[in-house]
């Protein structure tokens, strides 16, 4: 029989093939999830098998350098086999993903690679839960083709949230970490519009976020964190002055964390508490180890203007470690060979360190 569509880019079915320790999500088909994993891939040998479409894979792939380029192998089995040989890059395809997904247009919002996105989350949550991996790195997708795929959730967050909460159990909470080296911060509320955020910051989801960032902490080295608070209002408010959140609210989460033994501490002026907390040696030394901050951009815009390269997003609370590039689906560099996977290496280095803090070796 002539090789179908997807096999031309695959060198070989392999059904005896290693259980990987990461499993890596393709993220969105005709976004630069592919590509980052392609090029990152093509560094050297790593314990991880990719979640994804065969072919969407090799076609990445195909883009790159000889030099750089990893040979995709077609698993039928995540969980058994042999070791693959460096730069083969093993690649299976979970349930639920279209048939025509290779013809979904690269660079362009479409429901297919919507569709496409949410099987590999889901596949690569039972994979996790079911022990077949030890965490899980996501690439970015594309949060209006998940909307046209007919998903309720606004983003990777909040679907992991669903999927990761055993049947029959009240769902978790979970909060979204950016981190890069010189700083992390926590947000209170995530991927809502700026008023309903407002609405959203109360004291117990204050006082839950200081708890999950406190828990967190621990895994990744540090058994008390120093937690700086940010406000809501200008100049945390300027003592109701501006509003009164952080007298109402956010002041008195802290306080009952600090209750707790948390080491937490503010409310602290929006617009300096991220400077605050920089670490930068030897020329600044932060403050504190992570910000809590209230809402998306508020947390956001200065772990990002920090640079792209190194940023890192991580989901807390979950019963198992994601992270994730900052970036998202660069429809623009799709499938040129040009995209950077410097953030999707930091992504899988911090889930390394995530699953180190919890007595795994990656």
């Amino acid at each position: 029989m002539p090789p179908t569509q997807t096999d031309a880019f695959c060198s070989h079915a392999a059904a005896e093939l290693p259980s990987a320790r990461l499993a890596l999500t393709m993220g969105d088909a005709c976004g630069i999830g592919p590509d980052i994993i392609a090029r990152w891939w093509g560094r050297g040998a790593h314990a991880a098998t990719v979640v994804g479409c065969p072919a969407v894979m090799g076609r990445a792939a195909a883009c790159l350098p000889p030099e750089v380029r990893p040979e995709v192998v077609r698993l039928d089995d995540p969980a058994h086999g042999r070791s693959l040989a460096p730069g083969q890059m093993g690649v299976w395809a979970p349930p639920g993903l279209p048939a025509d997904l290779l013809d979904a247009p690269i660079g362009r919002v479409d429901r297919r690679a919507g569709v496409a996105a949410a099987a590999c989350i889901r596949a690569a949550v039972r994979l996790a839960q079911s022990g077949q991996a030890a965490g899980i790195v996501t690439a970015p997708l594309h949060k209006e083709a998940l909307a046209l795929a007919g998903e309720p959730y606004p983003g990777h967050t909040e679907l992991l949230q669903a999927e990761g909460t055993p049947p029959g159990q009240p769902i978790a909470p979970v909060r979204m970490m950016l981190a890069n080296p010189q700083l992390k911060t926590v947000l209170v509320t995530i991927h809502v519009a700026l008023r309903q955020a407002i609405e959203q910051v109360t004291f117990d989801a204050v006082l839950e976020t200081l708890r999950i960032t406190h828990r967190s902490a621990q895994l990744w080295g540090q058994p008390r964190a120093r937690i700086g608070v940010a406000g809501l209002n200008p100049h945390a408010g300027e003592g109701g002055l501006f509003g009164d959140e952080e007298l109402r609210i956010i002041g008195p989460a802290i306080e009952a964390a600090r209750a707790e033994g948390i080491d937490a501490s503010g409310p602290w002026a929006p617009d300096t508490v991220f400077m605050r907390a920089r670490h930068a040696p030897p020329a600044h030394i932060g403050e504190f180890d992570v910000v809590v901050a209230m809402y998306h951009d508020q947390g956001l815009i200065p772990v990002k203007y920090l640079g792209l390269d190194q940023g890192v997003n991580v989901t807390l609370g979950l019963p198992f470690v994601r992270t994730s590039p900052d970036h998202g689906t660069a429809f623009d560099l799709a499938g040129t060979g040009r995209a950077d996977a410097s953030s999707f290496a930091q992504a899988v280095e911090m889930a390394r360190r995530l699953l180190a803090g919890r007595g795994v070796a990656v």
